[in-house]
């Protein structure tokens, strides 16, 4: 594992709890950040007791589409956070991807539910923790995207959606705070194997590893990598962007 400081940094890590978001929540932390997870599934408690020695900052059940979880779950983060009470760095990761069917066959309270926790999280949540990134003149915002937004996966017509809004978002914000300090930007993974899998159908699993020419499906460390670049220093000059991670379905 390659070395990225980000000794000092403090992070929030939303659906940090499992999976990809896990990943990159030990990454931050294996590089020097004092992590926070935010997961709406119960076992997260329960998982902080597999964490690695040293263990997250801590751990808050928050629903990230709900605003006034949001708001307590960031004034809870900064009590715990000292003194200074800053946030850093957020990984907006928290995601669920809904039934795999057509369009026209979709229902619409899944639609609402993909859309509210893909799209609707990742702005709520940036929103609340940008002012005081803006006042320290520093701040990291990773965004976890997807593939399927760029491109739109048949039968996925909520998620497809979410993740092209949520691309979308990264450039707007990027853009706004560009020259602030704050940089934002979001990766797009081509399918990653974990837990995220249960929500589909073995048809919609093969499917899309039937795009990637490097025939696997990506591994949450590598995600994880490039995520803690995005949150570094060394990571200066890249804001509004979108970082490609796919095994080489999508090149552009």
């Amino acid at each position: 594992m390659n070395s990225i400081d980000l000794k000092g940094r403090r992070a929030i890590v939303t659906g940090g709890a499992q999976g990809l978001g896990r990943a990159i929540a030990e990454r931050l932390q294996a590089s020097g950040a004092a992590v926070h997870v935010w997961d709406l599934d119960p076992a997260a408690t329960a998982a902080a007791g597999t964490w690695p020695a040293g263990g997250p900052a801590g751990w808050i059940e928050v629903d990230v589409s709900d605003p006034d979880a949001v708001a307590a779950a960031l004034d809870e983060t900064r009590a715990g956070a000292g003194s200074a009470g800053v946030i850093d760095i957020l990984v907006n990761n928290a995601g669920i991807s809904g039934p795999n069917m057509p369009t026209w066959e979709y229902p619409v309270d899944d639609w609402r539910r993909v859309i509210d926790i893909d799209l609707n999280g990742p702005f709520l949540v940036s929103r609340a923790v940008v002012p005081a990134m803006r006042a320290a003149g520093w701040g990291r915002i990773v965004n976890i995207a997807s593939v399927a937004g760029k491109e739109g996966n048949p039968n996925a017509p909520a998620y497809s959606a979410a993740k092209a809004g949520l691309i979308g978002l990264t450039k707007s914000l990027g853009k706004e705070l560009a020259g602030s300090g704050v940089l934002v930007n979001c990766v797009t993974p081509a399918a990653v194997e974990t837990r995220i899998f249960d929500q589909m159908t073995q048809t919609h699993i093969d499917m899309m590893k039937s795009k990637i020419p490097l025939g696997r499906f990506g591994l949450p460390a590598e995600i994880a990598a490039l995520v803690a670049w995005l949150c570094s220093e060394d990571c200066s000059f890249s804001t509004g962007a979108v970082f490609d991670l796919s095994g080489g379905r999508a090149t552009y």
